[in-house]
């Protein structure tokens, strides 16, 4: 007869008979440490068994056991984007601390393989779904998401229904226009997005408080809607360049606006900060970081988010829901070289 050892498939059965006791004894004593039928001698004869044998619990039938299967799922659009990994990160390490484990899927932002990926964690018995955006927006998630306990991650639902981690747009505006302030400046000019995105709305609106709050006046002509690439910051820095009273400062709604804001300044023979300073958004460290001198910016907190997100995702799946349906994360600011002391 071949051994389990020798097949690789060891049994709960085959471990019951290698600490000569019940296989309700080692099923007791694996699921509940503390199960009172079980003795600490027979406890200790059954995981020496399972050390010699090399058992190892089936986990789908664990799962369906206790209705617990220790697992997240996460559907991201593009799992290798600078941003997702940083929000996988955060999942990843928060899950790890509770010894629990988030399992991955791409979507790649098509709908039908977002629902597919969906279905596939749901086989899985996914305990909760954390749905991350790799841009901040309304989102319209796949129905069979509601089967479990769902957080969106960087997005929020169109529904108004599933709970959310969001950044804080508004007071990240803030916090960069408060900088340049704090520097001296006063003609601070905005490089914004096109579009009526939330990053757009929220980091205006920041813009305009934090002017409103240092008693200056709002000036349409210094604020400049530049689509969101560096060939858009460029384009968008020569019209404030161009103007008869141009600003003394930019701020730039996102670091590759920043980069090509960066280009249009040096034409003109200025330098950053001495002739005027700079401060970006988004913290995407392989342009703020190497830029030189170095962008001040603001960070979009994705690793927190995904920490957060998994903290909300584990009061949802205990029933223990504690705070809002909606978290908003605050966004600070990472000081470099480019604003003048």
């Amino acid at each position: 007869m071949t051994s389990p050892l020798a097949t690789g498939k060891v049994t709960m059965s085959d471990v019951a008979r290698h600490a000569k006791v019940s296989r309700t004894a080692v099923s007791f004593a694996l699921s509940d440490p503390e199960h009172p039928s079980v003795s600490a001698e027979t406890r200790q004869r059954i995981l020496e068994a399972v050390a010699d044998l090399g058992y190892r619990p089936n986990a789908g039938a664990r799962a369906l056991a206790s209705r617990r299967s220790d697992w997240y799922g996460l559907v991201t659009e593009i799992v290798t984007a600078p941003f997702a990994v940083n929000i996988i990160k955060g999942a990843q390490d928060r899950a790890w601390h509770d010894r629990r484990f988030v399992l991955i899927a791409s979507s790649e932002g098509d709908g039908d393989m977002e629902e597919a990926a969906v279905e596939k964690l749901l086989e899985q018995r996914v305990e909760g779904l954390l749905y991350a955006a790799t841009w901040h927006r309304a989102v319209k998630v796949p129905d069979i998401a509601h089967e479990v306990p769902t957080v969106l991650v960087n997005c929020f639902d169109a529904d108004g229904v599933l709970p959310s981690i969001v950044p804080d747009e508004v007071a990240g505006g803030r916090r960069a226009t408060e900088r340049l302030l704090a520097a001296g400046h006063r003609r601070i000019g905005l490089i914004t997005f096109d579009s009526d995105i939330p990053a757009a709305i929220g980091r205006r609106d920041g813009y305009s408080s934090a002017l409103r709050a240092a008693g200056g006046d709002l000036d349409d002509e210094l604020v400049v809607g530049g689509g969101a690439t560096a060939t858009d910051g460029y384009a968008a820095a020569v019209r404030l360049l161009d103007l008869p009273v141009p600003p003394t400062a930019i701020f730039c709604a996102n670091d590759r606006m920043a980069m090509g804001a960066y280009d249009a300044i040096k034409e003109r023979g200025l330098t950053i900060p001495g002739d005027i300073s700079v401060v970006g958004f988004d913290n995407q460290e392989l342009i703020s970081a190497y830029l030189r001198p170095s962008l001040t910016t603001v960070a979009l907190p994705f690793e927190e988010m995904g920490a957060r997100g998994v903290d909300l995702l584990s009061e949802l799946t205990s029933g223990q829901v504690t705070g809002p349906l909606q978290v908003v994360v605050d966004c600070p600011l990472v000081e470099r070289s480019s604003v003048r002391p």
